[in-house]
């Protein structure tokens, strides 16, 4: 529940009292509907309980209201509703969703939820509900929040569906809040709910959590790519026509039963393309992909779709390394089809994916799906390996909130590869594994051991990047132990986690030294060696705890010297008080000291226009016009950072209650450093035309300028100093129009 629930006041209860008849019907028809839809999984008293569960919501939200002004009620039913024909989840599932905020935000306790539903599904509502509140302040609460439903996974992997239902239906209506608000939503999707939804293999709704946030993180290329992709629908459904026939016209001689038709590409995949291999729109290829479900028996599938590949690769030409089987060798959130990339008509690239409608219901229900299907089979699959190795990394965890959430999202969230050991067993691993993780995911002896590996009878060191298909052998010795540096040299979290161990033992060993000398100095004082005299000294030395004390003595990176300074009362040691020290105070901001690129400059705060002291954050380099956000670091006070910046996302997600509205003041005398990549034919002259636009015809300053050229092309980066991004627009639009340019991009520069 992301919502702000609004609790109705005298006033606002008489404002809607004429439609509350209206509103009455419409609360039973999404009723009525959700009813209607769970009707093949009701067995005989379903009914009655989903009825009850949808009355005790009801009761308990009356009084409230979504930021829409519709009545609260209709988000947990949509949120059922999206669990039953999205997910295809049940009965049980049904009456979680329309529970799932009750205890959060009403007078309901789990105990009453577990008094009506039992055990089962107020376990189910528990782990939906947010912690209310964290003590710590340096702790992030949405990390936490994070952390207890991923904690739920292993027990009960529908308090996941049920949330990224909450979390969709969420996404769908996020237009009544307010754009900071909307700002944090959209970032926790994108960093953490919609690779959850992939893992889970939740295909469709993995692609509709990544559009929607980036409807509201990038509105200006979410709407450029939709408006481009509606213009070129005829053309695309005319091209998708003709690439069909005769592949059709094989398939009916061939008596297969079958779909097949083309779907557009995401709007967030095609973005993603787009930056990445810093292409227009018009020169992405693959803006759609075409589909082929075959209607198959169990025992046929794996042959029928190898035929229509054939049949596929007879009529165009494949690309040989754009093959993808994953019928061979499912993903292990259950997805199996094939996928090609064919030459089609007029020399273009379409991506081919074959699967048969059992392999289409599992990409597009996932986990739900799965299980129906594996129903009766006794056999360890790929979701219970995954699960287990989650259930084996949770719980040796003990990290706060969003280091966790960090080694989750790099450990389980990400692609993986499939590695084989020596005797051609296959291993599960996040892409970027090393050898050293291979190492610990066989076991955590081997991994603290192991000093090189063997891949395809080929030496290899410990941080040697794994690819799919590679057999490793690892070699060990005893003589080996963990270092420091070998936190940086893994990915998987059950890796980290066991260094860390190691490390930490090793720690305490070295610290049993150190406590014996601390000991002996104190005692030689006329101190005791107790808790209170190493508790004075830990907060003396603003040290987490005594262990690092130890440590640090042992280490000789504390000198007991200072200890002479310390007064001892009976055994007790007091600490000397600090000297005060002075502290220069910044001069004031002053607004004729217009150019420089370290000067403050005026931004308004919501509606008052206060001048703000902040820094503009190195990795995104903001400049006026920019869609921004405010962060309040720790220690550096205010950052500006873009929304587009590649950190946002991650500060939004894990530390939204730092996130401060910020809008830009109109101000012509500030320059700002900013910088362009340009892609062009190497012309002679070409130089020279570049920098006439930028310092002749539109007097903006150059920082810094380097060109390199091969082969006939030229590849240069240009700083530049402007005042705001419409100066930095008419200055990409004119670089774009002269002659052999052929790509212009902003990049983030480094001051």
């Amino acid at each position: 529940m992301d919502e702000v629930q609004v609790p109705l006041t005298e006033p606002a209860v008489a404002k809607y009292t004429l439609n509350e008849e209206q509103e009455r019907k419409e609360i039973i028809r999404h009723y009525r509907a959700l009813l209607k839809s769970l009707r093949p999984k009701l067995k005989k008293g379903d009914k009655e309980l989903v009825r009850q569960a949808f009355e005790m919501a009801a009761e308990a939200h009356k009084t409230m209201r979504r930021k829409s002004g519709e009545p609260y009620i209709i988000h947990p039913i949509a949120v059922a509703m999206i669990c039953v024909e999205e997910i295809g989840l049940g009965v049980r599932s049904t009456i979680c969703a329309l529970l799932h905020d009750t205890v959060e935000d009403t007078d309901i306790t789990l105990e009453d939820v577990e008094r009506e539903f039992g055990i089962e599904i107020a376990k189910i509502v528990d782990g939906l509900t947010k912690i209310s509140s964290v003590i710590d302040t340096n702790t992030s609460q949405q990390a936490e929040n994070f952390k207890k439903i991923l904690l739920t996974l292993t027990d009960d992997p529908r308090v996941i569906l049920i949330k990224l239902a909450d979390r969709l239906h969420n996404m769908r209506t996020l237009d009544s809040m307010k754009r900071e608000k909307q700002l944090k939503i959209a970032s926790e999707t994108v960093w953490v709910y919609a690779p959850l939804a992939h893992r889970m293999g939740l295909c469709n709704i993995k692609t509709e959590l990544e559009d929607l946030s980036m409807k509201y993180l990038e509105p200006d290329a979410y709407k450029d790519i939709a408006r481009k992709l509606a213009e070129t629908k005829r053309e695309r459904t005319r091209y998708i026509n003709e690439f069909i026939r005769p592949i059709k016209e094989k398939m009916i001689a061939g008596h297969f039963d079958f779909e097949i038709y083309g779907r557009p590409k995401s709007i967030h995949s095609i973005w993603n393309k787009i930056k990445k291999k810093s292409v227009a729109f018009e020169e992405v290829y693959d803006l759609f992909a075409i589909r082929v479900i075959l209607n198959s028996p169990p025992e046929k599938e794996k042959e029928d779709c190898w035929k229509v590949y054939s049949m596929i690769t007879d009529e165009y030409s494949p690309s040989p390394e754009r093959l993808r089987d994953w019928l061979s060798n499912p993903k292990s959130n259950g997805y199996e089809a094939l996928h090609t990339t064919v030459m089609g008509p007029q020399g273009k690239w379409v991506e081919v994916q074959i699967r048969t409608k059992r392999m289409n219901e599992i990409a597009e229900k996932g986990l739900a799906a799965h299980y129906k299907y594996k129903e009766g089979s006794a056999d360890e699959d790929r979701f219970d390996k995954w699960f287990g190795q989650i259930r084996e990394v949770l719980s040796a965890q003990d990290t706060d909130g969003v280091d966790f959430l960090q080694d989750f999202k790099t450990s389980f969230l990400a692609e993986e590869i499939y590695v084989y050991t020596p005797k051609g067993e296959v291993k599960m691993l996040p892409t970027g594994s090393t050898a050293l993780d291979f190492a610990f995911s066989i076991h955590s002896a081997i991994g603290t051991k192991c000093i090189g590996a063997k891949v395809h009878h080929k030496l290899v060191p410990i941080g040697h990047k794994l690819r799919s298909g590679d057999q490793v052998e690892i070699i060990t010795s005893n003589k080996q132990k963990p270092s420091e540096d070998w936190l940086n040299l893994v990915v998987t979290a059950k890796a980290k986690s066991k260094i860390k161990d190691s490390l930490r033992e090793e720690k305490r060993k070295i610290a049993e030294d150190g406590k014996y000398t601390l000991q002996r100095k104190l005692e030689s004082m006329g101190a005791a060696f107790s808790q209170y005299n190493i508790e004075e000294l830990v907060q003396f030395y603003k040290l987490p705890s005594s262990l690092e004390l130890h440590y640090r003595i042992a280490t000789k990176s504390i000198d007991l010297k200072e200890l002479k300074d310390f007064q001892v009362l009976g055994d007790k040691i007091e600490i000397p008080k600090p000297k005060p020290t002075t502290i220069e105070t910044p001069p004031a901001y002053d607004p004729n000291k217009a150019g420089s690129k370290k000067d403050s400059e005026l931004i308004i705060f919501g509606e008052s226009s206060d001048k703000i002291m902040y820094n503009l954050a190195k990795c995104c380099n903001p400049i006026p016009g920019d869609d921004v956000f405010g962060f309040v670091s720790t220690g550096k006070g205010l950052i500006i950072h873009r929304t587009s910046c590649p950190n946002a996302a991650q500060l939004m997600a894990n530390y939204g209650h730092r996130v401060v509205k910020t809008k830009w003041a109109k101000n012509k005398e500030i320059s700002f450093l900013t910088g362009l990549r340009i892609i062009g034919l190497d012309d002679v002259g070409v130089i020279n035309k570049i920098t006439n636009v930028i310092s002749g015809d539109l007097k903006i300053n150059i920082s810094g300028l380097s060109i390199d050229s091969r082969e006939g092309l030229f590849e240069g980066t240009i700083k530049v100093f402007v005042h705001d991004k419409e100066e930095l627009e008419e200055l990409v639009t004119r670089l774009k129009s002269l002659d052999g340019i052929q790509t212009v991009d902003r990049f983030d520069t480094e001051n």
